[in-house]
């Protein structure tokens, strides 16, 4: 993105290379990645302001990844008040929201900082 420079030193730039930086917060604060954006950026025509139908076809585009990444984090709200509310990771209810948990069968709380090792079971 290229712009000019006033007398005193202060960048210019001209609308549509203000509103790609708009977009990019934008698109940022929703949660997507630099590589999303870049490909959406390169979508976009160069050298005028987007109209109100590329920003269209770029929420099409979207909405299915959105609505994704919102579902997961619904999910994710439900599981975390449900491990919460049980209080340690490693209890047998909690083998549903974390099945990796190595350290379940060697009894509740955070079994590696009160000592146990990893690949050392303490329990049968």
């Amino acid at each position: 993105m290229s712009g000019g420079r006033t007398g005193g030193g202060h960048r210019l730039y001209p609308r549509h290379v203000l509103r790609r930086i708009g977009f990019i917060r934008a698109a940022q604060q929703v949660g997507l990645g630099l590589d999303e954006i870049r490909q959406a950026l390169a979508s976009l025509p160069e050298g005028r302001t987007p109209t109100q139908a590329d920003w269209a076809r770029l929420a099409r585009g979207w909405a299915p990844l959105l609505d994704a990444r919102i579902a997961a984090l619904q999910r994710l709200r439900g599981q975390l008040d449900a491990c919460i509310g049980c209080g340690c990771l490693s209890l047998k209810a909690c083998a549903l929201y974390n099945p990796q948990d190595a350290a379940a069968g060697r009894g509740p709380g955070a079994r590696y900082l009160l000592g146990d090792r990893p690949g050392r079971p303490t329990c049968p």
